[in-house]
């Protein structure tokens, strides 16, 4: 009698342990306890070089290794065709340098968009079009510093802080926020990349 097994695997899993099991690049279904708990524990790969470093493997390998154990079961994909396994080894937290990275990062974000929002007043010359929205409504030219100027600033924060969907821990909804969206973007184009790479077996240059 067949048993089938149901196997959902992670496009990407980051590791940090050198024997890796099923269980933890995919999810695994049976209706027998038993086999599910056999699946779960069987070794899909063991990392031989102690350093940084992307393994591919596909639905193949897991199918062959899980029939290799029990010739009865019957293994049915239902997640990714391709999967990575990213193994980091194991090292001690260094705050300091996280602490770093986060300062250095804040600081680039901040100084950055400070740049790009005068430079782009600049190039429309909001202060012009402010002093003359002021002169039409008020009749008489502004003395500089009016309620246009407090009132786009803060609509300016709002604005960013609304669109990007929270504040420090904050969110304002359930959505994923635009940078949740580009990274995950990000982490696919890379992986589907580097899944391509992998399955490519030409040595000259591809222009197609």
């Amino acid at each position: 009698m067949k048993n089938t097994v149901y196997v959902k695997l992670n496009q990407i899993t980051e590791l940090t342990h050198k024997d890796v099991v099923l269980k933890d690049v995919a999810q695994v279904y049976c209706d027998d306890q038993n086999i599910m708990n056999k699946c779960n524990a069987m070794k899909v790969m063991t990392v031989k070089l102690d350093k940084k470093r992307r393994y591919i493997m596909s639905a193949l390998d897991v199918t062959r290794k899980l029939i290799q154990m029990d010739p009865t079961l019957e293994v049915s994909h239902v997640g990714e065709v391709d999967f990575i396994i990213a193994y980091k080894p194991p090292s001690p937290p260094s705050y300091i340098w996280e602490w770093s990275k986060t300062v250095f990062v804040c600081a680039v974000c901040f100084f950055g968009a400070a740049f790009a929002i005068m430079t782009f007043n600049n190039d429309v010359n909001v202060t012009d079009v402010f002093g003359e929205v002021y002169r039409l409504v008020m009749g008489y030219e502004s003395g500089g510093f009016t309620v246009l100027e407090v009132s786009y600033s803060v609509g300016l924060a709002v604005g960013i802080i609304g669109f990007f969907n929270h504040f420090a821990s904050i969110k304002l909804n359930t959505d994923p926020t635009p940078l949740e969206v580009e990274m995950r973007l990000y982490e696919d184009n890379i992986s589907k990349t580097l899944i391509a790479e992998d399955g490519r077996k030409e040595t000259k240059i591809d222009i197609t």
